[in-house]
């Protein structure tokens, strides 16, 4: 029986984009469900009950939450094509260190970035820019943080790529200015058809970006 697979996912979410990402590398059908993150569905709420969140993969009607984990459940269920996750336990260990850096890091001070003003905006753009740093440092002249070809942590993190122009728009700077080695490797990356054909439009991203600022009653 073929399996199925289904995605409860909210379009721009860089949690999300990265099992869009996973799924396509591996050339998996899967049923996409759009959800309200402002109106849960009751699916969703059954899905995952604890924290309540997309993205919730769903694998013969079993639900695998929170993305990190449901990234590693698809390389190793479906383990026949394109491998994320290295061979050696060591270098595995170290691709998930990445990965939690990119997380905790990447996406905790970005919303700082557009959700801020004055002076603890620029504290945040000068911490933003200084992590990209370190993750340029440890990409070195790899092609991929996985190497030779799309990782684990290449997909964690491109994933967050779209909302780099909101970042930059509110906070009046350029990554690529700073860092064009990283944005070399973002380009390598959106070379592969997995990756761009995931990832929304940055205007539009922009634009939700805009809502959200109005929504929160940050002017």
């Amino acid at each position: 029986m073929a399996d199925e697979v289904v995605l409860l996912d909210f379009w721009p979410s860089p949690f999300g984009i990265r099992l869009r990402i996973a799924l396509a590398e591996k050339g998996i059908v899967y049923e996409y469900k759009e959800e309200d993150v402002w109106n849960k569905s009751p699916l969703l709420l059954q899905m995952n009950p604890v924290h309540k969140k997309i993205p919730v993969l769903i694998h013969n009607g079993k639900p695998v939450s929170e993305s990190l984990i449901a990234l590693q459940y698809i390389d190793e269920v479906w383990n026949h094509k394109a491998p994320l996750l290295p061979s050696d336990s060591y270098l595995r260990a170290q691709a998930r260190f990445w990965a939690d850096f990119v997380d905790k890091k990447i996406f905790e001070i970005g919303r700082q970035l557009w959700a801020t003003k004055g002076e603890e905006q620029n504290a945040a753009i000068k911490e933003f820019l200084d992590y990209i740093g370190v993750l340029e440092r440890e990409l070195g002249d790899k092609p991929f943080f996985g190497g030779d070809t799309l990782g684990f942590v290449d997909v964690t993190l491109i994933s967050h790529y779209r909302w780099f122009l909101v970042y930059e728009k509110f906070g009046n700077f350029s990554v690529e200015a700073e860092h064009p080695e990283f944005i070399a490797w973002v380009k390598r990356c959106m070379e592969k058809e997995s990756v761009s054909k995931s990832l929304p439009e940055q205007e539009k991203v922009y634009d939700y970006a805009m809502l959200l600022r109005k929504k929160f009653g940050i002017e």
